[in-house]
């Protein structure tokens, strides 16, 4: 019986590759909640865009208004200001097009570019 147990051997997980996949499973669990509320903004940004599109604003002005008008309601937006709205019109109907970069700090030096862009359908 000892020699079917020393063939097979042992299996499982040893302590070093347990602390290497925490070690891991931290690190994306620091990158994803450093990157959340990047990503709210992203949507937020998007969500009002659309709303302001909708409602087909006569004039630049008048959409670049109502942007920062509800960006003072809305705490999480902090990337743009109604100036960095490019607004043009398409058959018609206004079209918002935005874009901006959101530096993440992860450590020192070392920071997590991410590039957002949209527009309005």
């Amino acid at each position: 019986m000892a020699k079917h147990s020393l063939r097979h051997g042992q299996r499982g997980i040893t302590l070093f590759g347990l602390m290497f996949w925490a070690f891991l499973v931290a690190f994306f669990a620091y990158l994803l909640v450093r990157t959340l509320p990047t990503v709210n903004e992203y949507v937020t940004v998007q969500r009002l865009v659309e709303k302001i599109a909708a409602s087909q604003p006569s004039t630049v002005a008048e959409a670049r208004a109502a942007f920062d008008k509800q960006r003072d309601v809305e705490y999480s937006i902090a990337s743009l200001t109604g100036k960095d709205l490019l607004i043009t019109k398409e058959n018609d109907r206004v079209v918002i097009s935005y874009a901006y970069d959101k530096e993440i700090p992860i450590y020192g030096s070392v920071y997590l570019l991410i590039k957002y862009e949209g527009r309005s359908k």
